[in-house]
């Protein structure tokens, strides 16, 4: 699908933010979705639908009370590695040595790291926090932070296996109809058999109908999209741990070459992470935010998303009223392109 196809579909691009904290209240919610907002994620990572209850119940009557039908998406764990329970958040200073059991790092890791050569990074925190193997157990710190629990560990150049689905994730699903989710996000799809493990998962709940959105974040689910294309309704760019997998610089083109493979499959894909960062503290974008908002939308994408700036950010409302005027500005560019 090229640029014009797309602009003659005469579809919008949609919109989406992500619940927490920060838009808990109908209220808020309602003017995100009076804004232009198409729907909202859940991220199910660390908490399960009955225990988000109420920040959904909040979605549905904001909804409601603006005549709206947005949709719901809730954001599986997926087969991701992730920091256990810690007993607090652990401060990691930059040149300091870690025992790697004092992180309470998933048994996959664990074992992965015992194999791994010296030099190995590890990142934390979607690549926040990067430590170092040194040796056996012992890490460095590189790049320091404060590490909480529950976050992404990914060790570089190390694939492990691991489920698609988590028992967290089946029991979510089990009830998604019930909580009136639309769409499931499957986190680091790595070829056809996650997708057709999760299709399966949904069937046997009832929610057939309910889309599912294949995020690519790593090489492997980028080495294999042709075969994953075909088995999902839209593909996910999602660039956090996807920018952990390569150089930084790098991943500009690896989002150009999936958006690429998109078009010509005629398949939607979604543009997402850090695409207004900026306004979790602040009121005003950055001419570089808005830039690339515009761009994804010129280079095909059906929809866009915040995450953290809605969730935890300082201005909800506003993040979705720029995100919102400027994909509508890249849709009226492409219109007027092609009249001419």
């Amino acid at each position: 699908m090229n640029r014009t196809e797309k602009a003659d579909n005469g579809k919008k691009v949609r919109i989406y933010g992500t619940l927490g904290p920060s838009c808990k209240d109908a209220d808020t919610l309602r003017r995100m979705i009076e804004e232009g907002m198409s729907g909202v994620r859940l991220n199910l990572s660390h908490t399960m639908l009955d225990e988000a209850s109420e920040l959904i119940e909040a979605f549905h009557n904001a909804a409601l009370s603006c005549g709206a039908t947005p949709e719901l998406l809730i954001d599986l764990q997926g087969p991701e590695l992730r920091v256990g329970e810690l007993n607090g958040p652990l401060t990691l200073k930059e040149g300091e040595l870690i025992n790697a059991q004092s992180l309470e790092f998933p048994k996959e890791a664990k074992t992965a790291l015992l194999s791994a050569p010296r030099g190995t990074g590890i990142l934390l925190d979607d690549g926040k926090l990067l430590l170092e193997k040194e040796e056996a157990n012992l890490l460095r710190v590189v790049r320091g932070g404060i590490l909480e629990s529950r976050k992404s560990v990914a060790i570089q150049h190390i694939s492990i296996a691991t489920p698609a689905l988590t028992q967290a994730d089946r029991r979510n699903i089990a009830r998604a109809k019930e909580f009136g989710v639309t769409a499931v996000m499957q986190p680091f799809v790595r070829g056809k058999a996650d997708l057709i493990e999760v299709r399966g998962a949904l069937e046997a709940s009832g929610c057939k109908d309910i889309r599912l959105l294949a995020k690519i974040e790593n090489s492997e689910g980028m080495a294999a999209l042709s075969e994953i294309i075909p088995f999902c309704d839209e593909i996910v760019i999602a660039r956090g741990d996807l920018g952990n997998s390569m150089p930084l610089w790098e991943l500009p083109a690896a989002q150009k070459r999936i958006a690429e493979v998109c078009r010509e499959s005629g398949m939607a894909f979604m543009v997402v992470t850090q695409m207004l960062d900026s306004m979790m503290r602040r009121p005003v974008p950055t001419r570089a935010e808005v830039s690339d908002i515009f761009n994804a939308v010129l280079d095909g994408a059906s929809s866009v998303m915040v995450t953290g700036e809605t969730a935890v950010g300082k201005y909800p409302v506003d993040t979705i009223l720029y995100l919102v005027k400027t994909a509508r500005e890249a849709e009226r560019f492409i219109a007027e392109s092609i009249g001419n």
